[in-house]
């Protein structure tokens, strides 16, 4: 379970349109950084030891997982993004954007790359009257007086006009579910994307246990002899593990990430079963149903033939590698009817067959964009 970190950051904009400039910046964080808890007015202030233009800035409070480190590291590859051009001059410029991290949790940082707090944020109005807004009872670590005194302690007077155009952040997708399942073709990715986010957001996880099916490996081999003791003991056990899994978490506190659901098994049955052992599965399966909890968002994870042969190929599970392109094709219409045909669940559907969001960071980070946005 990774830490949670909370940071401070001030930002200003003194070239191009700098509303826009902010609210990309915002945007940028909450795809690289973290979530974005707070955020204050937009502040105009004088450029601020050189003679350039006025500066919108403001101020936001973030929670994330990277050290202070990664987070220096990050901020510089953002303003990177946004425009921003560094000289080896030490003279003050003006800039597209400026992002400095002021407070992290509660630490006193003091190393060749960074200093934190931030050595000049006590003189600077254009940085305490923002932080206030949002941090007024937070204590300055290394004085420790709150930031509304601090604000009143500085010796700043320069103009501080408040501008009207407002910020936005996203709802993390965190705080609008509780219970996400993920689900998708053999080799699509689930499991891998499910371990990605609940680390990430500390979520509670239920992965299933397929591993422990002493079927499996018989039902790749001889698929008409273990066809439905393989179905009905994937059924048996996905039931009481979501039962049990589930009953131990309170779904109205706990966020919670499932790599699969029950439903699936009915999809595999279909395939698999003759008409006869179906409706003798259909009426365990649907006793069964009722008693699952539902998750708030079912999140379909769609990849095309050819690159689930790949990902099989590439994992290497040694009863996996005789499944052919026809069985896959399959199991991608079985789940495209179950998607059509339930009025009650909260798809999302994503396409991932020309991304690896396990090794290329802007295809996970395209993923997240996904959840927050739906």
């Amino acid at each position: 379970m990774k830490i949670q970190n909370i940071t401070y950051l001030s930002i200003g904009t003194n070239e191009g349109n700098k509303v826009k400039n902010l609210q990309n910046t915002i945007q940028l964080i909450e795809q690289q950084i973290g979530n974005v808890l707070k955020i204050s007015a937009i502040y105009k202030t004088p450029s601020w030891g050189f003679n350039g233009n006025d500066f919108y800035n403001i101020c936001i409070k973030v929670g994330t997982s990277k050290t202070v480190e990664n987070l220096l590291k990050i901020i510089l590859n953002i303003e990177q993004q946004i425009g921003r051009e560094r000289t080896n001059s030490s003279e003050y410029q003006n800039r597209k954007i400026d992002i400095d991290i002021l407070l992290f949790n509660n630490d006193i940082i003091l190393s060749e790359k960074l200093i934190v707090p931030h050595p000049k944020m006590l003189d600077r109005l254009f940085v305490l009257k923002p932080l206030e807004e949002i941090a007024k009872n937070v204590i300055h670590p290394a004085n420790n007086k709150t930031i509304r005194e601090c604000l009143a302690a500085t010796t700043d007077s320069s103009k501080i006009t408040l501008i009207k155009d407002t910020l936005k952040t996203t709802i993390p997708f965190t705080e609008k579910y509780n219970y996400i399942a993920i689900e998708g073709n053999i080799g699509a990715g689930k499991t891998s994307l499910a371990k990605l986010l609940s680390e990430e957001y500390n979520a509670k996880k239920v992965f299933e246990r397929f591993a422990d099916n002493p079927f499996l490996p018989k039902f790749y081999k001889n698929k008409e002899r273990y066809a439905f003791p393989l179905e009905m003991s994937f059924l048996a056990d996905r039931y009481q593990q979501l039962s049990d899994d589930l009953a131990q978490f309170d779904l109205f506190k706990s966020f919670i990430i499932s790599d699969y659901y029950i439903f699936k098994s009915l999809i595999f049955a279909q395939i698999n079963l003759t008409k006869e052992e179906y409706h003798l599965y259909r009426k365990m399966f649907d006793i069964m149903y009722k008693e699952i909890t539902k998750p708030d968002l079912y999140i379909y994870l769609h990849q095309n033939t050819d690159r689930l042969l790949e990902n099989i190929k590439k994992r290497g599970r040694s009863y996996e590698q005789n499944i052919n392109a026809d069985y896959l094709i399959k199991i991608n219409k079985g789940y495209e009817t179950f998607i059509k045909t339930q009025e009650n669940l909260n798809f999302l559907i994503i396409d991932v067959s020309d991304k690896d969001f396990v090794k290329n960071k802007l295809d996970y980070i395209y993923i997240k964009d996904k959840l927050n946005n739906y």
